[in-house]
């Protein structure tokens, strides 16, 4: 069974080091990697009946947002690199839609930077890397 990597972007500083060090992992071990970014949606956000009615569009047009603005430009630099890799948006939970889609594609590692989250935030709902450490099925890293 071959590796496969997966690194969760967000677009942040800390997420550009995190591709970075996935991207030199996969470049020395010649496997593929996934980059993944999740656009934070809840099924059960209160909205009222119009916001409903357009919710469809809003997340069609969020999906093409982030593919255009955050991963494809990440996957082609990479490409013309050399690397083998694929570009991922899914709207959900971010730790628990980053370990869905390592489920997905048998991801061996997934790579995530330690987000610039409050600390109030991170001390009340903990932080992505935290949640992936505690639940993935895989190996996690969390780059600095």
């Amino acid at each position: 069974m071959s590796s496969v990597l997966m690194v969760g972007v967000d677009g942040s500083n800390c997420g550009g080091r995190a591709v970075e060090y996935a991207a030199e992992h996969a470049r020395k071990s010649g496997v593929r990697l996934c980059v993944a970014y999740v656009i934070e949606w809840s099924p059960f956000s209160f909205s009222t009946v119009q916001e409903n009615m357009e919710r469809h569009k809003r997340r069609e047009e969020e999906l093409k947002r982030a593919y255009s603005e955050i991963i494809d430009p990440i996957v082609s630099r990479l490409k013309s690199e050399g690397l083998d890799v694929v570009g991922l948006v899914r709207h959900g939970d971010v730790a628990e839609t980053l370990q869905i889609l390592a489920k997905e594609n048998d991801v061996t590692n997934i790579i995530v930077g330690r987000q610039g989250t409050s600390k109030l935030k991170a001390h009340v709902f903990g932080s992505v890397g935290s949640h992936l450490v505690q639940g993935a099925e895989c190996a996690v890293t969390v780059v600095p």
